[in-house]
Order: structure tokens, then sequence, then C-alpha cells
């Protein structure tokens, strides 16, 4: 039997935080009724999680398998490199109003649109590297919003752990965090190498320290979607 396909639907949306129209790439699923709740997934390198990261496909799979919840995916993509940096880096010149732009206008425009479940448990955010980082972010600055977040293989500097150590309320957040093993000399966008191995042990025991609901593993890899993308299924399975 042929497996069921969900849609994929395009959207725009007008952000005033970013003065900028954000192209969305949104899946429903196969069964999709708006007399049913869905969960909502927001995922950062948008485009790349529906094409190297193959998860519509696996949505498609687990939710005719009945493994995962009825869920909705939300990709947003990056036009460059250097638009990618400004928007999910920490200090990267959009990032606050990047944040904003999840936390403020995306979800309420989400919420009109789809039949979602309205709190924080029903809503995710998901991205890898930078993506990641940025998800971890605005999942701290608004848990009442996202109470769901996944990060693979996130870039973790000072700005991150202090965030980490000052959050308040570890209980509304629930985390999925891997890393690869062999992501000690990551190349990164400004032409530098970093080491992302120790950062990410160091976020791993700070969340541990202070009771945070989450699952942390060290895969055998590195930096790159040959391995983030078998995790995909994993992180669904996980948090849905």
């Amino acid at each position: 039997m042929e497996q069921k396909k969900g849609t994929m639907l395009e959207r725009t949306l007008y952000s005033k935080e970013l003065e900028e129209e954000v192209k969305l790439m949104i899946y429903t699923p196969a069964n999709f009724s708006p007399l049913y709740k869905y969960h909502l997934l927001i995922a950062q390198d948008g485009q790349d999680y529906f094409s190297l990261g193959r998860i519509g496909r696996i949505a498609d799979e687990l939710l005719e398998g009945k493994e995962i919840q009825n869920l909705i995916i939300v990709g947003i993509p990056y036009r460059d490199v250097k638009e990618r940096r400004e928007k999910y880096h920490p200090n990267g010149s959009k990032n606050g109003s990047y944040i904003r732009f999840l936390g403020q206008e995306l979800v309420p425009f989400l919420d009109k649109e789809f039949p979602s479940y309205q709190m924080g448990l029903g809503r995710g955010l998901i991205g890898d590297s930078l993506a990641g980082t940025v998800s971890l972010m605005t999942a701290l600055s608004y848990p009442n919003t996202f109470g769901k977040v996944i990060i693979q293989s996130p870039f973790v500097n000072e700005d991150v752990l202090q965030k980490v150590e000052q959050f308040e309320t570890p209980h509304l957040l629930t985390v999925y965090h891997v890393v690869g093993t062999e992501e000690r000399e990551v190349a990164t966008t400004d032409g530098k190498t970093k080491d992302f191995v120790e950062p990410n042990l160091k976020l791993h025991e700070l969340m541990e320290k202070k009771q945070f609901p989450h699952h942390f593993k060290q895969f055998n890899g590195d930096h790159t979607w040959t391995y983030w993308q078998p995790d995909v299924k994993t992180a669904l399975r996980s948090m849905y």
C-alpha cells in the first residue's frame, strides 16, 4: 500500500520586527482536518530540513504508523549565509528581531491559520548548528510560548550558557539535544574553525544541573546532514 503523503503549502508573512516578507514552507499531514488539533514544529534552516533532513517524509511515515501525535511543520528558509548569521547567531545584528518575530508575530499567525493547541506544550522549535542556537535562545526567551526544542549540534558560546544559567523555569521546557563525537574542528561561516564538542558538553552539564527535562546523546559522526538526517526520526519520536 502506498504511503499517504502530507501537503506542502507556501505562505508569506510580513514581519514588522524584521521589516521584510518572510517565506514559510508548511507541511500539513495527509489526514489534515480542521476538526483535529495539531502540534506545531517550527524549523529554522527550513529548506534544509525539508530537502536534506527529509522531515516531511519522516513525518508521513511516523504519522501513518501512529508513532507520533498530529503535527504541522513550518519551515523558515534563509536567503544566504550572511542573512542566516545575522538572524541566528547570538551576536547577529538581526538576532533579537528574529527571536521576537518567532515569539510575537509567527505564533499568532499560525494559531489563526491552523487548529493548534495554542499553548507552550503544543509548540516546538527545531534547528541544526546556528539554527539550533536560535531555536534554543527563542525557547528560553518565550518558555510559555514554546515548550519543546530540538537542537542538533548547536553552536554554543558564553551568551548561550549565560542565558541557560539565568533561566528560571526549566520545568517549562523539554529539550532534545545531540552533538557528534567528531565535531572538534568545525569550519564556521566566519571562516574560523571551532570545537563544538566541549561547549555542547558544557551545555548538557548545565541543563542537568538546572534539571531541564531533556534527552542528550552523542552520535558517532561530524557536523553534517549525513548524521542529522537519520536523527530527525529519533527526535520526532522522542518529542511527539
